[in-house]
């Protein structure tokens, strides 16, 4: 029997089309409440230190309004931590951040990082809060995030999106190696970062990936045919892929 592959939508980029120009709309509360309703089996949302997107509001409606689980995407920061424990999201995955990206720039290096990553780790964990790591597909990088005590990663597919030819293929296989290597030494495996519906099959047949993470696509995808078919359109390719 094929292992359930979760779906959680990113839904960040609803708030920087209501930022770009103010106001109150469209809300991604509201998304968010759609999305679980379209069959998404947690909502993403990343808070970052400029709220570029998502605001603290946000958060607290978040918290407050949807039923499903919420995954908090943070840097690893005094102040996100804070805002973590105080509002306590089922999940929260450490990202790296730098003001001047548009997106999230490969994964974080836990290596040179451990030191200063390993407190936000039991700190979040001490207080319930499930911990994953996004990072590059990387057997090095996925035994330090076990040390660390994270339960959970996040591999990074945005290399693997963007490569074209053989490179996409190798991309692919470093993918399906890490994500074989993260269950072998006891590590939950997601996946994220660029995934459409053009390159999410091969990720979603990946049998120790339990878990993607999906938003700036769904949500760009919305426009032309709307937020609750987009994303069953995305689960129907997840699951076809997978044998469900």
């Amino acid at each position: 029997m094929p292992r359930e592959l979760r779906l959680g939508v990113n839904i960040d980029h609803v708030a920087t089309i209501r930022n770009a120009r103010g106001g109150a709309t469209p809300d991604p509360i509201r998304a968010a409440v759609m999305a679980a309703e379209a069959g998404a089996d947690g909502i993403t949302a990343h808070l970052r230190e400029d709220r570029r997107h998502i605001t603290d509001g946000d958060i607290q409606r978040l918290s407050n309004e949807i039923d499903i689980p919420l995954n908090l995407e943070m840097a690893a920061t005094e102040e996100m931590l804070d805002i973590a424990l105080r509002h306590k999201p089922h999940a929260a995955c450490l990202v790296p951040e730098k003001r001047e990206e548009r997106t999230t720039e490969g994964g974080l290096d836990v290596i040179s990082g451990q030191a200063h990553l390993t407190p936000f780790v039991q700190k979040l964990t001490d207080h319930g809060i499930r911990v994953s790591i996004f990072i590059e597909p990387s057997e090095n990088q996925l035994e330090v995030a076990k040390i660390m005590g994270a339960p959970v990663v996040e591999l990074h597919t945005g290399a693997y999106c963007d490569a074209q030819g053989a490179q996409k293929e190798k991309e692919l296989q470093r993918i399906i190696n890490s994500a074989a290597f993260a269950e072998e030494i006891g590590l939950e495996c997601h996946a994220g970062h660029g995934l459409s519906f053009d390159t999410v099959a091969p990720v979603a047949k990946i049998p120790t990936i339990v878990e993607l993470n999906i938003g700036h696509f769904l949500i760009g995808e919305a426009i032309f045919q709307g937020l609750e078919l987009s994303i069953k359109e995305m689960r129907r390719l997840m699951n076809e892929a997978r044998g469900l």
